[in-house]
């Protein structure tokens, strides 16, 4: 059967049950740290008396980290199923260099606005 035949419920063989839950599980924990950059970016913006140009830029930092997260969540999870479906190796994932990058530049923005405050 062809890779394009293979949906992510369907088509190949039927992967063990853990391990298509541990790839539902790893989807959750992405959205859930999207969900908590939301979180921390509504937080910053509404709570932090620093300099607004400096806390804007710290709150938009952490909404867009969430935005590229939950925006890569899905079709992660779907590359992942449908490899498991066609028996194939899994797919490298460059979002946790993207996440480790935008929490370092979150970090270095928030001790900037620590210093300058």
């Amino acid at each position: 059967m062809d890779r394009e035949e293979i949906t992510p419920h369907s088509g190949g063989s039927e992967p063990d049950y853990r391990f298509t839950l541990a790839n539902e599980r790893t989807f959750l924990a992405w959205l859930r740290t999207a969900l908590g950059l939301l979180a921390g970016g509504v937080a910053v913006h509404q709570l932090v008396p620093a300099p607004a140009a400096a806390s804007a830029v710290l709150a938009g930092l952490c909404v867009a980290l969430a935005a590229v997260l939950a925006a890569t969540a899905y079709p992660r999870w779907r590359r992942v199923q449908i490899a498991m479906r066609a028996g194939q190796p899994l797919p490298r994932s460059r979002m946790i260099l993207v996440l480790t990058g935008g929490l370092l530049t979150l970090t270095v923005a928030a001790a900037v606005l620590l210093v300058v405050s």
